[in-house]
């Protein structure tokens, strides 16, 4: 139930941030900037000393003041790793890999598993893992043109195209043409200033992108 609860969720808000910082207080006023500019998806990454204990304190955030919220753990590279975060309750799982080991914990824990892909070979071995939604990592390096020639192999296989997805117009409805169910975005989406994060931007960067995606 959750696992389609939050597909849906994507489906409805299709641009995910993709974040992390070592302050808790920087990630927790991203954290708002995003849902502030209309994201309901969050995808915070495994990537740094902090990520277990800053993870903890956005969850506890996001439960008081953003409940409807869909907050994600990225960069999980073994089940190890992913056993920890579904314990601190994350609602689902992001990694740049596929592996049959965490194929096969997401299947036994209900959750959604969105894995990274590369090769046509990748995506054939997620989809009969039963994974859907699949990330396309680097997005950069793959390009559109990469998406459309795949996708008529994989017609019920969702794509997110994840790294140098950009913050522009043309950008977003290319790949959204291209036949992307959602996008995630990293560096790009989070502008800072002399001061370090430009919160308001980052606001403005989420509507804009949302708005581009519904035309």
């Amino acid at each position: 139930m959750m696992k389609n609860q939050i597909l849906d969720t994507i489906a409805a808000y299709p641009v995910i941030p993709v974040f992390y910082h070592d302050e808790v207080e920087i990630c927790i006023n991203v954290l708002k900037a995003c849902y502030e500019g209309g994201i309901r998806v969050f995808e915070f990454v495994n990537r740094g000393a902090a990520a277990t204990e800053n993870f903890k304190a956005l969850m506890a955030y996001k439960v008081e003041h953003f409940p409807d919220l869909k907050l994600g753990i990225g960069t999980i590279l073994d089940t190890e790793a992913a056993k920890k975060f579904i314990k601190l309750g994350t609602e689902f799982l992001v990694s740049p890999i596929f592996t049959q080991e965490l194929a096969k914990l997401a299947k036994e824990k209900g959750i959604l598993w969105i894995p990274g892909c590369m090769t046509p070979s990748e995506i054939a071995a997620a989809m009969h893992a039963g994974c859907g939604f699949i990330k396309l990592f680097p997005g950069e390096t793959l390009g559109t043109g990469f998406l459309k020639s795949i996708k008529p192999l994989f017609p019920t296989v969702k794509f997110m195209p994840t790294g140098g997805v950009d913050v522009t117009q043309s950008n977003i409805q290319n790949w959204f043409e291209a036949g992307v169910s959602a996008v995630g975005l990293g560096s790009k989406l989070f502008v800072k200033n002399q001061t370090g994060f430009d919160y308001q931007a980052i606001s403005q960067n989420c509507r804009n992108l949302l708005s581009w995606v519904k035309k």
